[in-house]
């Protein structure tokens, strides 16, 4: 991972709390604590009252994953963070899921961009129902932009493991297309929202889906896509 390239970005101020957060942050780069668990994932725990913790083995099972095939080094237990926290900082990969409402406080959003400002990176795994909150909810993080769907040829579904076709289908629930969304910065992906494939319940250990061993295959193969995209740029 290239941590240089992360912590050189620089930060926005929007409010007196995020100057302060951002002096708070330059301290800890003088110091070398920036970043200094860089290779530990982190869950999301959201306000709202939607299930954040749906799917508990499926982010561990992905690290074991990546480590395995790709030789990543990565912490096997992935941490809990709040959108609102200094902690976020320390993670270059947060991942999102759960099926109901979605809430950002002004503190969370200003916190949210600030982190994905200065080089993170934002997963959310749309486990059905969570559509029409995230999306709102990304409005206040983000007002001036919006999510854009990635074609096939984008370079996150051959990083590590070709889909020609793009994102795969792993459950099928309404009949909809499995679609990739993405927020930018210039032509950084800071935001990527996995929509109608439900690619979480794939990382799941075997025996809570009873998926197909070559379907759970398929959803890892993309999740390790996901990883090392995020990890190399």
């Amino acid at each position: 991972m290239k941590n240089n390239r992360i912590i050189l970005k620089a930060f926005p101020i929007f409010t007196f709390y995020s100057k302060m957060k951002y002096f708070l942050l330059f301290g800890l780069l003088l110091t070398g604590s920036f970043f200094s668990h860089g290779q530990e994932l982190a869950v999301l725990k959201y306000d709202g009252g939607g299930d954040w913790y749906s799917n508990p083995t499926s982010l561990p099972n992905l690290i074991s994953f990546c480590n395995e095939k790709l030789q990543t080094v990565l912490e096997p237990k992935p941490q809990t963070v709040e959108p609102g926290s200094t902690d976020i900082f320390q993670y270059p990969f947060v991942h999102m899921t759960g099926h109901g409402n979605v809430f950002f406080s002004e503190e969370d959003a200003a916190n949210l961009r600030n982190y994905l400002f200065s080089g993170g990176f934002l997963h959310i795994d749309d486990n059905y129902g969570i559509n029409e909150y995230i999306r709102r909810e990304l409005k206040k993080v983000f007002p001036e932009k919006e999510l854009t769907e990635l074609p096939a040829e984008h370079p996150i579904f051959s990083t590590a493991f070709a889909f020609p076709k793009g994102l795969p289908k792993i459950h099928e629930h309404d009949g909809k297309r499995p679609q990739a969304f993405g927020l930018f910065e210039n032509d950084r992906l800071m935001v990527l929202f996995t929509y109608e494939t439900d690619l979480g319940n794939g990382w799941e250990n075997q025996e809570v889906h009873n998926d197909p061993q070559e379907v759970r295959l398929k959803a890892l193969q993309m999740g390790a896509n996901i990883i090392k995209y995020v990890f190399q740029n």
